[in-house]
């Protein structure tokens, strides 16, 4: 199955946005990116990395390899890239199809990817299939609100505006359910709200293969 692609300009419109957004983002995740990304090590790969926010949390000793299927939000990542002292490989693919041996990488991380990508499923089997035994998966996602509230109905009601507006995000996909099922050794996660209207309910946590 080929992952599907939305159109050149709703790319080239949500890079744009993610560029201007992000640190906005960023000032209310840093304590979590903080603690998630302190020990990284060796093979780092990072599926979905947008505009490049997470690699000012990076250690310089890592190996790090972005996986960005939007062609346009490459010149922002290269930027971000030399502004940070670390050894770092840009290539444009996708999270269901990851381009890497198995059991080659020592850590996945994925903030904001899970509620785009076409088939989740299909993209947690490939983070288990390259993740050495013992690797970690690292995660930030926003998730569905519970089922029944009135901000699960605003989520459900707003899905076709929202993805046509995000390049293909789903503001109530159960990422945390699919976390759990994927099949990995251990899952640890932490729920919280973040004042990001539609999208406020988070995840952050590792799952360890």
């Amino acid at each position: 199955m080929t992952p599907r692609l939305h159109g050149r300009w709703g790319k080239r419109w949500h890079a744009w946005v993610m560029a201007h957004v992000s640190p906005y983002v960023d000032a209310h995740l840093r304590p979590y990116k903080e603690r998630l990304f302190a020990e990284l090590r060796g093979q780092i790969l990072e599926i979905g990395p947008g505009t490049g926010p997470n690699l000012r949390y990076y250690p310089p000793h890592v190996r790090w390899v972005g996986i960005e299927p939007n062609p346009f939000m490459h010149r922002y990542l290269r930027a971000e890239v030399e502004r940070r002292d670390i050894s770092a490989t840009l290539v444009r693919g996708w999270a269901e199809q990851l381009p890497f041996d198995a059991e080659s990488v020592d850590v996945v991380v994925s903030t904001y990817v899970l509620c785009t990508v076409s088939d989740p499923e299909r993209a947690l089997r490939e983070v288990l299939r390259v993740l050495a035994p013992g690797g970690r998966f690292l995660f930030i996602e926003h998730v569905a609100a519970p089922a029944g509230t009135r901000l699960r109905r605003w989520q459900e009601r707003l899905r076709p505006f929202w993805k046509r507006l995000a390049d293909g995000c789903h503001p109530d996909r159960e990422t945390d359910r699919s976390i759990y099922r994927a099949g990995f050794e251990h899952v640890f996660l932490q729920r919280l709200s973040l004042p990001f209207l539609v999208v406020a309910p988070h995840i952050v946590g590792v799952a360890i293969k």
